[in-house]
């Protein structure tokens, strides 16, 4: 592990020559420079084991962005690693389906509530999207509701300042309403809402029965009820939210930890919905059933099935939440806590005491310092082990005093080796009351 700042002279090379030949330098915004402390924090992974990955100056450290989320078992995990080898033997992409297309959706239906019926795909915006036409279809409505981030896709992407490019007559038919806010809800609904699209949860956790009365609104107004369950699936309980907190919406989307890695995306729903994609409703993809992803998924869903997997997840995670507060509390640092369902908590900074990006691009370049890539969550994976949380916790015993004193002096910049780290959206609410 590492004992100073890290070198990184092989990711500035890179970096360099990626400048004006990739926009952004990144692929995903949440892995890009912008979100880490820039020359400080490595840019380039080349190398991943368990729940440790290796940068391309060969340093090493304990990840806790695990992928920004399909990691759930761990990098290079075994048993999934074989099953895409044997895949692999046999080929990845062919000329007509492959019995892997009926297995994975079949033990997909198994495990999540609604999934009568199932689709897949690469991306979580292409279920998503195809999830948002799918309703219109059924519903013949135009309008979408949305609670959460959903990719960036036109009909979504819309509602934040990233909005370029996108037509007006597009922005006018999605809008926002808050969590937990069921009067907000109600009052955007209207004769001309398709659906209804949200996380079942962040990190805050749903009050006075907002879900149940959630999907009740939805259907009292003749809408579809629509689950991304990107974060939640696999990670919250083998059936995803809709198992955990027993609410079964409509339609329901999936991607990250379903196949640990490999690139899959999956729609299920109910069947008399979902039957539309038979003639109504276009959605295929040549890549849909790419027999690698498919293979990764069908082992990664046997291990969550049949293991201990997602109970570990969220005492592991649970672990690290406990430390964080019980070290903050005893320094007095009320600005700063962890919170969220334990298989995946974010650590939060208040803006009265300082800039929260400032006090969150300190307390990542010191973890990083100490070996832990480190973005302001626990993304939880199985293979976390316990020596590593012991030395996560001891991490943060050594840096939050260091952030405490910044904060005292009322000077982190003065603490910072590089450039702070940015945010990913300046505004992302576009709530409208309906017209009714």
């Amino acid at each position: 592990m590492n004992d100073n700042y890290p070198e990184i002279k092989k990711s500035l090379r890179l970096a360099e020559r990626a400048s004006g030949l990739i926009p952004a330098l990144t692929q995903t915004l949440a892995k890009g420079p912008t979100q880490w402390v820039d020359g400080v924090a490595p840019k380039y992974l080349v190398k991943g084991k368990g729940a440790r990955v290796w940068d391309a100056d060969g340093n090493e450290f304990i990840d806790y962005n695990m992928g920004i989320g399909p990691i759930v078992l761990g990098y290079g995990f075994e048993h999934v690693n074989e099953a895409i080898k044997r895949q692999l033997e046999d080929g990845i992409t062919f000329s007509l389906m492959h019995p892997l297309e009926v297995k994975v959706s079949e033990k997909i239906s198994s495990m999540i509530p609604n999934a009568e019926s199932v689709r897949f795909s690469k991306t979580g915006c292409d279920v998503t999207t195809a999830a948002i036409r799918l309703a219109r279809a059924y519903t013949k409505r135009n309008k979408v509701l949305c609670c959460g981030y959903h990719g960036w896709h036109d009909w979504y992407i819309s509602v934040t300042d990233r909005s370029a490019g996108i037509p007006e007559t597009t922005k006018e038919l999605t809008h926002t309403f808050n969590y937990n806010d069921i009067d907000s809800f109600v009052n955007s609904l209207d004769a001309d809402t398709a659906c209804v699209i949200m996380e079942p949860a962040i990190f805050e956790k749903p009050e006075n029965d907002f879900l149940n009365r959630v999907l009740e609104e939805t259907h009292k107004n003749g809408s579809l009820l629509i689950f991304d369950e990107m974060w939640t699936g696999f990670r919250f309980a083998p059936g995803g939210a809709q198992e955990y907190f027993n609410v079964v919406p409509d339609l329901a989307v999936y991607s990250k930890a379903v196949a640990n890695g490999m690139p899959l995306s999956v729609l299920t729903g109910k069947e008399e919905i979902m039957r539309l994609l038979e003639k109504e409703v276009f959605f295929f993809t040549t890549f849909g059933g790419e027999t690698l992803s498919l293979a990764a998924a069908l082992a990664t869903m046997e291990i969550i099935s049949n293991e201990n997997i997602i109970p570990r997840l969220f005492e592991k995670g649970k672990i690290l939440k406990d430390a964080y507060n019980e070290i903050a509390q005893s320094l007095g640092m009320d600005y700063t806590k962890c919170t969220g369902y334990d298989v995946r908590t974010i650590v939060t900074f208040n803006p009265e005491a300082a800039n929260p990006l400032e006090m969150k691009s300190l307390v990542q370049q010191e973890m990083i310092k100490r070996g832990i890539l480190w973005g302001g969550f626990h993304n939880m994976c199985y293979s976390h082990t316990a020596e590593e949380l012991i030395h996560t916790i001891k991490a943060y015993e050594e840096v939050l005093p260091i952030l405490k004193r910044a904060v005292d002096e009322n000077n982190i910049l003065k603490y910072l080796r590089g450039k702070p780290v940015e945010p990913v959206f300046r505004k992302t609410t576009n709530f409208k009351e309906a017209v009714k």
